[in-house]
């Protein structure tokens, strides 16, 4: 900030160009991390503060663009190397910091997707990939982001409603299911839930630390993309196979939908599961038949259809979670 009295001492320590007006956004403007000195400020300046104080987790924002990539501390035929010099000195506090701190876990910010990469991920395996937590959208921003980052990399929370980015009011439930795929956590006050909405937030927080391993480290699949289509789905399976986890979700519904198969991937086929401790089914059967969405809301009961790989949604906005669980023994061909 330029009221500050970091700046007022060093006005050397932001980028700036000379002799022209500064950017400010939110009155603040962007510390020059290409310059090692400032480096080495910000580090003992967060020492000071860090160092006698129980910290484990520190969420870390930077959301200021670059505006004026000009530094103070290099010449003028290095001004173009001055972007990734300051990438470098991102890195380089970073590095001071996990190494003074290692027992902190560090959450980086994806600034609108532009310091969401792997460079940063080294020191902070944890990133926050927007500040969009309407479930609906995060579903879009989950399953993109996992493309490229492992699902335990990407904080997932459930949040109030009405969302405050997008107005809309989905269930607790859905806002859940959504979230279990992700660094999972709350973001709400607590004091405003009713007693049965406390009883489903215990249910959730239960079912995240039973399946924690399946779900965040699980090996994970997109079946059906919410950028193409009214129903989104994923999972994860763990490494021995005997454990998977199906997310589904409604994102619109339509009159006369259809018939829809959602086939899953990553099972053991010669394996039979156990569906949500009800009916079970073989590997290949579910891979190759997969789950049958019906939505109550648009369609009465279909009676040839397996009531467990029948998955019995509400309408929109609505999901569902399936555990599949299997004991590994394999069927005789």
């Amino acid at each position: 900030n330029p009221d500050s009295e970091l700046y007022r001492q060093h006005p050397e320590y932001v980028l700036r160009t000379p002799s022209r007006n500064k950017s400010l956004g939110r009155n603040q403007l962007v510390l020059d991390f290409s310059d090692p000195e400032v480096v080495e400020h910000i580090f003992n300046s967060l020492s000071t503060a860090f160092d006698g104080v129980g910290i484990d987790y520190i969420k870390w924002d930077m959301n200021a663009s670059v505006t004026e990539c000009y530094s103070a501390h290099w010449p003028a035929e290095k001004q173009g190397e001055v972007y990734h010099r300051y990438m470098l000195g991102v890195y380089s506090l970073y590095e001071k910091m996990t190494a003074a701190y290692p027992q902190v876990l560090f959450e980086s910010c994806a600034s609108g997707g532009c310091r969401f990469d792997a460079g940063m991920l080294y020191y902070a395996p944890q990133a926050w990939c927007s500040d969009d937590t309407d479930a609906i959208e995060r579903i879009k921003i989950q399953y993109g982001s996992s493309y490229g980052y492992p699902v335990s990399s990407f904080g997932a929370h459930v949040s109030a409603v009405p969302n405050q980015q997008t107005g809309r009011s989905v269930s607790l439930k859905t806002r859940g299911n959504t979230a279990f795929f992700g660094a999972f956590g709350y973001e709400m006050d607590l004091t405003k839930l009713s007693d049965e909405e406390f009883r489903q937030v215990r249910e959730q927080i239960r079912f995240v630390k039973e399946y924690r391993e399946v779900l965040q480290k699980g090996r994970f699949y997109r079946l059906g993309s919410p950028f193409e289509k009214d129903i989104a789905a994923w999972m994860s399976v763990s490494d021995d196979q005997k454990l998977a986890i199906v997310g589904v979700y409604i994102i619109k519904t339509n009159v006369n939908m259809g018939f829809r198969q959602i086939k899953l991937k990553g099972l053991n086929p010669s394996f039979d599961y156990e569906i949500n401790g009800k009916e079970i089914q073989g590997g290949d059967i579910l891979m190759e038949y997969g789950l049958t969405p019906q939505i109550a809301a648009e369609y009465p009961k279909v009676p040839y259809v397996s009531p467990a790989r029948t998955i019995e949604i509400s309408g929109e906005y609505d999901s569902k979670i399936y555990v599949l669980n299997s004991d590994g023994d394999s069927r005789p061909q």
